[in-house]
């Protein structure tokens, strides 16, 4: 099975477990739109539709949440997961949202434009050290001059002990919020795709990549907000 068979087999329930399997859901989605607003108000500011492309959007679940908080932009939503991306063009659509979606894998070309934000929530763990590294080169060269690129994602530890450490605290926490053994037992299914890397090494791949002002805005255990700035 591959990772957009893994993800079209749970559209329908998606987004209603995130609160669950995200136990710190407001500030990690929170602060991400908080670093990618900046440059989409610029835009509205100067007469200009602000454009935003989502990297692995899914559900269209970050999506909405910017469209909430800067009314006004246009978003392009690229997903390998046909049945995700009706999910999130029935929602944007439902709620009046500019957009288009493209059904393509993150190693592939990116849709062609230039964007006042990159973002990506809960996606780029897929790829390979070396397939991020790629992805980060192609996502900045599509920003425009002081466009931000804003990762959402869920990340290893530096150590393999504090890697197990973030394991022992997420199925704690998950838990707690009320997820049931077959939730647990799907998301872990799921996991077996994942290729996290620590936050430090990718905010050095974001600064090799070209961005200035890069760090790390949020991190709790697995889920850090990271990036940076178009010079």
């Amino acid at each position: 099975m591959t990772v957009a068979d893994a993800f079209d087999a749970v559209a329908g329930s998606y987004d209603e477990a995130r609160r669950r399997l995200v136990p710190c859901f407001d500030a990690f989605y929170g602060t991400t739109v908080e670093a990618a607003a900046p440059p989409l108000r610029a835009a509205l500011a100067a007469g200009r539709t602000p454009e935003v492309l989502d990297l692995g959007a899914g559900t269209g679940l970050l999506s909405l949440l910017l469209a909430a908080a800067v009314p006004g932009v246009r978003l392009t939503l690229v997903d390998a997961a046909p049945a995700m991306l009706a999910v999130a063009a029935d929602q944007l659509r439902a709620r009046g949202v500019p957009h288009r979606v493209v059904r393509a894998d993150l190693a592939d070309p990116l849709p062609p434009g230039r964007y006042d934000a990159v973002v990506s929530a809960l996606a780029i763990h897929h790829l390979t050290d070396a397939g991020k590294r790629a992805l980060y080169r192609r996502a900045v060269a599509a920003l425009v001059p002081g466009g931000v690129f804003v990762n959402a994602e869920q990340v290893a530890g530096p150590t393999p002990a504090l890697d197990r450490r973030y394991d022992e605290v997420w199925t704690a926490r998950i838990t707690e919020l009320g997820s049931d053994a077959t939730e647990i037992a799907a998301a872990r299914e799921r996991m077996r795709h994942d290729r996290p890397a620590p936050v430090a090494d990718q905010c050095g791949w974001l600064t090799e990549a070209g961005l200035v002002d890069v760090d790390c805005f949020f991190k709790e255990w697995r889920f850090a907000v990271f990036g940076g700035r178009a010079a």
